[in-house]
This record gives C-alpha cells, sequence and structure tokens, in this order.
C-alpha cells in the first residue's frame, strides 16, 4: 500500500506484473498491451498514474533515456536498488541495450560530485551512452 493508503485491484495487478517481469525494463505501453492481451485492458493514463505514483513511493524506479525514447519503469524487489545503493545505467547507441552498472567508482565520482562541487546526482536516472561489448566486436 502507498503512503496515502490508497489502493485499487488495478494498481495492486499492475504490482505484480512488474514483479513478475524480473528486473525488465517496461514501458507503459507494455503495460497495457500485457493487460489487453490477459483480457482486463487498462487505459494508458492510468498506467503512467499508477506508475508515478509508485515511483513516488519507491518501489517502481523510472529511467528516461533520451527525448525520443517513451520512459522506462522496473520494480525494485528487496535488496535491489536499495537507497544508499548506486546504480548507473548505460544505453548501447547501436542495439538500445540498457545495462544496470554497479560500480564502486562510479560511486566514488557520485560522492565527489557532492563533496567538491555541492551536486547530488541521482544514479538512478543517470545513463552513459556509448557502445555496448557485443556491438564493438
Amino acid at each position: 500500500m502507498n503512503k496515502t493508503g490508497y489502493k485499487t485491484k488495478q494498481k495492486q495487478e499492475l504490482l505484480e506484473y512488474l514483479k513478475s517481469c524480473g528486473g525488465d525494463h517496461i514501458t507503459a505501453n507494455d503495460v497495457c498491451e500485457h493487460f489487453k492481451e490477459c483480457g482486463s485492458p487498462i487505459g494508458l493514463t492510468t498506467v503512467y498514474r499508477h506508475l508515478e505514483r509508485m515511483v513516488d513511493d519507491g518501489v517502481v524506479s523510472k529511467y528516461i533515456i533520451d527525448a525520443n525514447t517513451p520512459a522506462c519503469f522496473e520494480y525494485i524487489s528487496e535488496g535491489e536498488h536499495g537507497k544508499d545503493e548506486v546504480c548507473f545505467h548505460c544505453k548501447c547507441e547501436k542495439c538500445g541495450k540498457l545495462i544496470h552498472m554497479h560500480c564502486d567508482e562510479l560511486n566514488e565520482i557520485k560522492e565527489h560530485l557532492f563533496s567538491h562541487h555541492g551536486f547530488n546526482i541521482n544514479s538512478m536516472r543517470t545513463v552513459f551512452y556509448g557502445v555496448c561489448k557485443d556491438c564493438s566486436k
């Protein structure tokens, strides 16, 4: 249940779907398509509203990759992406793959930016662009 205590059947079904995706990044359109295929269509506006509330509640992460790509969402299971855990993302400009990046060196950069420049970077929404190992071959 979220912080306001407001919970609907659709929101619960959406949360269960996100949990079943196992860390995959999904879009609001993916969600709508899933529920349409299951015979329980949910409107895009409703999906976005629920997803944004889940982001605010800290149970879903939202990634905005670029202006030409729809935002994607990921369920945050217990023990993953904790409040203090740094998780950056790398997006391959050739194949579009989004890679989770847990790296102590990046954590040091985050700490440096805050301590020396007064800037607290949101690592959950930071994306590095380049070419992945597979596409580099």
